[in-house]
C-alpha cells in the first residue's frame, strides 16, 4: 500500500511539473467573438473619454438588436447609453449636434440600409462641416451598424454601403472582419476628431476569434488606414474586406492544395484606402482578384483596379485584373438565390484558375 501511495504521489508531483512547464511554454491564446470586441471597444472608451456616449434604436434596455451593447446601460446609465426613437434622421441629426458642440457620440443604425433614411445628416451635416467651416468645426462622431447581407432577409435589408460611403470626402469608411479589426479600429474610430462610417456584419457578429493578449489590453489600438496581410502568398494577390475575408482565406486554403498561394489582404479601411499594400502584393504575385459582397458598378473592387492601373504596379501584372462581386440585382429572399447572389469560394477559385490560366 505504502508503495503504491508514493507512486500516487510521484505521479501527480509529475503531473503538475507538467502541468507549470507547459502553460509557461505555450499560452492558451483568449478567444472574442466580433460581439464582444465591439462591446468592449465601447465600455472601455465610455469609462476612459467622459464625452463619449451611445445612442440609438434599443441600444440601452433591450442590449442592442445584435447584443452589442450588452449590459452597457447597466454599466454607464441613461446618460451615456440612450435610448431614440425610430427616427434615423432625427437621432442622427442629434448626434451630429451634440459632435459639433465637443461631445463624442456614437451613433448606431439597426443596419446601415436604415442609415438611408439619414443620409443628409452624415454626408452634408457631418462629413462636409469641417471643410465648409475653413477647420473651425470638427465633428467627431462613429456612425456604426451591420451592413451587407445577411441571412433571409431580403433586399431592403441586405446591401453594402462600402462604395457608397468610400465615395464621399470628409468621411473615414472603416469595414473589420475579425475580432481584433473590431476592437482596435472602432476605439480608434471614436477617438478619431473626424466622422467615421463603421460597417459591421451581422453574420460576423457570433464568431469567436483568437486575441492577443495585447488586442485583449485596454490601450489596443490599429490604425485608420492599414490593410493587413491575413496570409502570405507569390501566386495571386486576393483583397477583400469584411466577411468576404473569411472566404477568401477557404479558398486560399482549398487552393493551396493544388500548389496555388494566394496572398489574401484584409483592406479593413475603404476611405483611406492603404494602395501602397495592395500595389506591394501586385507587383510580388503579377496577379490580382478583388472580392466584394457589394454591387459591381462602380464597387470598391472597381477602385482598386483604376488605381492598379494608373499606377506604376500596372506594368507587373501578367494578366487582368479580375472582380468578384454581389450579383447585380437586388438580394433574393429565397434561400437558393440568396446564395447565388453572393460571393462564395467557388467564385473565388473560378476567378484564380482563369487569372493563372488553370484549367
Amino acid at each position: 500500500m505504502a508503495a503504491c501511495r508514493g507512486k500516487s504521489m510521484l505521479t501527480r508531483q509529475a503531473w503538475r511539473l507538467f502541468q507549470r512547464n507547459f502553460s509557461q511554454t505555450t499560452p492558451v491564446a483568449a478567444q472574442l467573438t466580433v460581439r464582444d470586441a465591439l462591446n468592449a471597444a465601447i465600455d472601455e472608451e465610455i469609462k476612459r473619454d467622459p464625452s463619449v456616449f451611445l445612442m440609438g434604436e434599443e441600444v440601452a434596455h433591450y442590449d442592442g438588436a445584435y447584443k452589442v451593447s450588452k449590459n452597457l446601460w447597466k454599466k454607464h446609465g441613461d446618460g451615456r447609453i440612450i435610448d431614440t426613437p425610430i427616427t434615423e434622421m432625427g437621432f442622427a441629426g442629434l448626434a451630429v449636434g451634440a459632435a459639433m458642440a465637443g461631445l463624442r457620440p456614437i451613433c448606431e443604425f439597426m443596419t446601415f440600409n436604415f442609415s438611408m433614411q439619414a443620409i443628409d445628416q452624415v454626408i452634408n451635416s457631418a462629413a462636409k462641416t469641417y471643410y465648409m467651416s475653413s477647420g473651425m468645426v470638427p465633428v467627431p462622431i462613429v456612425f456604426r451598424g451591420p451592413n451587407g447581407s445577411a441571412v433571409g432577409v431580403a433586399a431592403q435589408h441586405s446591401q453594402c454601403f462600402a462604395a457608397w460611403y468610400g465615395h464621399c470626402p470628409g468621411l473615414k469608411v472603416i469595414s473589420p472582419w475579425s475580432a481584433e479589426d473590431c476592437k482596435g479600429l472602432l476605439k480608434s474610430a471614436i477617438r478619431d476628431p473626424n466622422p467615421v462610417v463603421f460597417l459591421e456584419n451581422e453574420v460576423m457578429y457570433g464568431v469567436p476569434f483568437e486575441m492577443s493578449e495585447e488586442a485583449m489590453s485596454e490601450n489596443f489600438l490599429l490604425p485608420i488606414g492599414k490593410a493587413k496581410i491575413e496570409r502570405a502568398g507569390n501566386h495571386i494577390t486576393l483583397v477583400a474586406h469584411s466577411r468576404l475575408v473569411g472566404i477568401c482565406l477557404d479558398a486560399a486554403k482549398e487552393l493551396a492544395g493544388i500548389g496555388v498561394e494566394c496572398e489574401v489582404i484584409n483592406m479593413r479601411t475603404i476611405r483611406p484606402m492603404d494602395e501602397e499594400t495592395i500595389v506591394k502584393s501586385v507587383m510580388k504575385t503579377n496577379h490580382l482578384v478583388t472580392v466584394e459582397g457589394g454591387w459591381p458598378q462602380f464597387g470598391v473592387g472597381a477602385e482598386i483596379c483604376a488605381r492598379i492601373i494608373e499606377g506604376p504596379s500596372f506594368n507587373y501584372l501578367d494578366a487582368p485584373i479580375l472582380r468578384v462581386t454581389g450579383a447585380d440585382v437586388p438580394m433574393p429572399y429565397a434561400k437558393t438565390l440568396e446564395d447565388s447572389a453572393n460571393p462564395q469560394a467557388g467564385n473565388i477559385i473560378r476567378s484564380v484558375k482563369k487569372s493563372l490560366n488553370i484549367k
